[in-house]
């Protein structure tokens, strides 16, 4: 699938990329230098726009390597009606500070199917209100 890119200012080399052919994620990078604190979250520009087809969805995933640390990307989607630029949500629910540089990897670009609901009202009684727990152990 060939998804087209919107330059908003990153570099070529900026732009999202596969360390591997078979890689499901391809690598994002900061735009900017930041300290992120412990509990803090952060929204970093990624300096490209993305023109996803309808069905899909992208989301960017969190890097392991920096997962391990506590610098975790949060997965909100980017629609395919969206064409501004796209940003990474990062929080860092580690217990020391971290230094975000202007074109570290810090998240990875995931495109996926998404099934589009057409959601109706209506009452059942094959299920009750009953949740976490409500079946016993």
């Amino acid at each position: 699938m060939k998804i087209k890119l919107i330059d908003y200012g990153a570099p070529p080399e900026r732009m999202p990329r596969r360390a591997y052919d078979n890689d499901a994620g391809a690598d994002v990078f900061s735009s900017m230098t930041c300290f992120i604190k412990p509990g803090q979250v952060l929204k970093i520009p990624l300096g490209f726009g993305i023109e996803i087809p309808p069905g899909y969805a992208g989301y960017v995933f969190p890097r392991t390597s920096l997962s391990n640390r506590g610098i975790v990307c949060h997965v909100p989607p980017i629609d395919p009606g969206y064409t501004g630029e796209c940003h990474a949500i990062v929080s860092n629910l580690g217990l020391n500070s971290y230094l975000i540089e202007t074109g570290e990897r810090i998240g990875q670009l995931i495109i996926m199917p998404v099934v589009i609901a057409d959601f109706s009202y209506e009452t059942s009684d094959t299920r009750g209100t009953g949740n976490f727990g409500s079946t016993g152990r």
